[in-house]
């Protein structure tokens, strides 16, 4: 028996069935209902029963497929904001650094100039000490060459 005839047959016992009064229901056999249900169900072809499990298994792919999408989503946007704290991690470690290397370029400077003033204050001692035993040399050479009188004068310019 083929699908239409049981739906007939199914039509057909609810026709024939004894009106409820003063409504438009009708009561049906339970027991006749069920087996026609039955029937009908056994003699549905193989192929809607297969397209139903394919229905099926297309909507469990679909929704493992979003699941899968969604994970993947998720593992991008970590991993992006992981890359944008890294990259910002980054710009402060050279901001830092070029910051540390300007400041120690000033105090390198500094100390130059420090060491350089202090290297000439030094040699402007040293040149004024140099200058005066030059000048002690010279008058004891002047003394050694020079007339007696030339030797008092230096002794008396050494008292002073």
């Amino acid at each position: 028996m083929d699908v239409f005839q049981q739906l007939d047959r199914i039509e057909d016992l609810i026709v024939s069935s004894k009106h409820v009064p003063f409504s438009s229901s009708v009561m049906v056999s339970e027991t006749e209902i069920f087996e026609l249900l039955d029937e009908f169900r056994s003699s549905l072809p193989e192929e809607l029963k297969q397209a139903r499990w394919m229905v099926k298994e297309k909507q469990e792919l679909m929704d493992e497929t979003r699941k899968e999408a969604d994970r993947i989503r998720d593992e991008a946007m970590q991993e992006r904001s992981r890359l944008i704290e890294e990259t910002e991690i980054i710009k402060a470690a050279r901001a830092e650094a070029e910051r540390m290397l300007e400041e120690s370029q000033g105090q390198s400077r500094e100390i130059r100039l420090e060491a350089e003033d202090y290297a000439d204050e030094r040699l402007a001692n040293l040149e004024v000490t140099c200058y005066k035993l030059l000048e002690v040399i010279k008058r004891a050479r002047e003394r050694l060459q020079g007339t007696p009188e030339q030797t008092e004068e230096a002794q008396e310019f050494e008292l002073e």
